[in-house]
């Protein structure tokens, strides 16, 4: 079948891709979403094989393919049914590892971001905040310069990998006065005395292990200050567009698969003398859902493009994390309607992806949040620019 953004190329990786997951994954889901750990051997052998650095620069260990190499590699994930393993390698990939790509020293390059892209190293980000939500510019976590050091002392919540991390990317002001402007982007080694961490015990992406970290006076290196002092929120928001599109792009995927399940579902089962898929109100209810999801995986696929061409698509971004996630929640939520009374039934994949969707809305910039930034460029002229190089 034709396609304006895949060629033979990408789809001989997602035919790998899928194999390999199907291979070193699927069997061990279930008890990673029991145990809310998993083993460190799949980072290294995804790490093995590349997966973690398509999008990365070759001198780095990455690969440098285009980014719909990447989206392959999201929409496969989202078809294993645990949005915590997804997560936990999404996370891996881009979220920490973008800090270290973008305003690490060579130093930093070499000694973390190599080792996490072959899956050596286990990377987190931590920006969010017990008390600030999505509000980045009010965090309370302080970075005080003592000689050679800084001291850092606060709090951070939601952190997917902040558990079984190595080591930890930390947004913390440095400036208490200066609001956004304040704020800086410290590498901190998971063994530092000082830094603890709790599990979070959560309605979804139970695979994955998501923490509320603690700092109390952890010295870190001045070496380890991340690009410049008090640049820290430009450098935060210019990665947000990749991230909204990474929560976006999963939403496609997982409502995808939820209706690629929910069809073969309603052609075996039968009510009333006749196959589910033959009723007409289920029927169009199907063509509905399945006409959203087309029109937002094709969306997303173009911002995409305008990502890969170096572009900065913010306004996109938000809009498709907006209108993804959202589709997907409702998508999902009538296929469980559809499958009756084993919608409910845990043996059946849609009560786990009903509450692993639930978190689109949410993690990474909650759906209000951009309401807001949508607003905020239409209406009132904002204009969002990366950090300055």
């Amino acid at each position: 079948m034709y396609s304006k953004y895949f060629s033979e190329e990408h789809q001989a990786f997602r035919e790998s891709f899928r194999e390999f997951l199907k291979k070193e994954a699927v069997p061990h889901i279930e008890r990673w979403e029991e145990t809310g750990q998993i083993d460190r051997d799949i980072f290294k052998k995804m790490g093995d094989m590349g997966y973690f650095g398509l999008y990365y620069p070759e001198k780095y260990g990455g690969l440098d393919l285009d980014f719909f190499y990447t989206v392959i590699f999201l929409e496969e994930l989202q078809r294993l049914n645990s949005g915590g393993f997804a997560a936990a390698m999404w996370v891996q990939a881009f979220l920490g590892a973008q800090h270290l790509l973008k305003e690490g020293d060579k130093r930093i390059k070499k000694d973390y971001l190599e080792p996490t892209l072959t899956g050596d190293l286990i990377g987190c980000l931590c920006i969010t905040e017990p008390f600030g939500g999505s509000d980045v510019a009010g965090m309370r976590t302080t970075a005080v310069k003592e000689g050679d050091h800084y001291i850092i002392n606060g709090s951070k919540t939601f952190i997917t990998n902040g558990v079984y991390s190595d080591y930890l990317v930390v947004a913390a002001k440095t400036d208490v006065e200066a609001k956004g402007r304040g704020i800086s982007i410290f590498l901190l080694d998971r063994d530092m005395p000082g830094i603890s961490a709790t599990k979070l015990n959560k309605l979804g992406w139970r695979a994955s292990d998501t923490g509320e970290i603690g700092f109390d006076n952890v010295k870190v290196p001045v070496e380890n200050l991340m690009g410049e002092e008090g640049k820290g929120f430009p450098y935060i928001m210019q990665h947000f567009a990749l991230e909204r599109l990474i929560m976006a792009i999963n939403g496609h995927a997982r409502a995808e698969y939820a209706l690629e399940y929910t069809i073969g579902y309603m052609k075996d089962r039968t009510a009333f003398g006749q196959s589910l898929d033959k009723f007409q109100a289920l029927r169009h209810k199907l063509a509905d859902m399945l006409s959203e999801v087309e029109m937002a995986k094709n969306f997303n696929y173009s911002i995409a493009e305008e990502l890969d061409k170096g572009l900065y698509p913010v306004k996109e971004a938000s809009m498709a994390k907006l209108l993804s996630t959202k589709i997907s929640d409702e998508v999902i939520y009538g296929c469980l309607q559809f499958l009756g009374g084993y919608g409910y039934i845990e043996e059946y994949p849609l009560a786990r992806m009903s509450r692993d969707s639930r978190l689109g809305p949410i993690g990474g910039g909650t759906s209000e949040i951009m309401r807001e930034i949508i607003a905020k460029m239409t209406l009132d002229g904002k204009d969002y620019k990366p950090a300055a190089k």
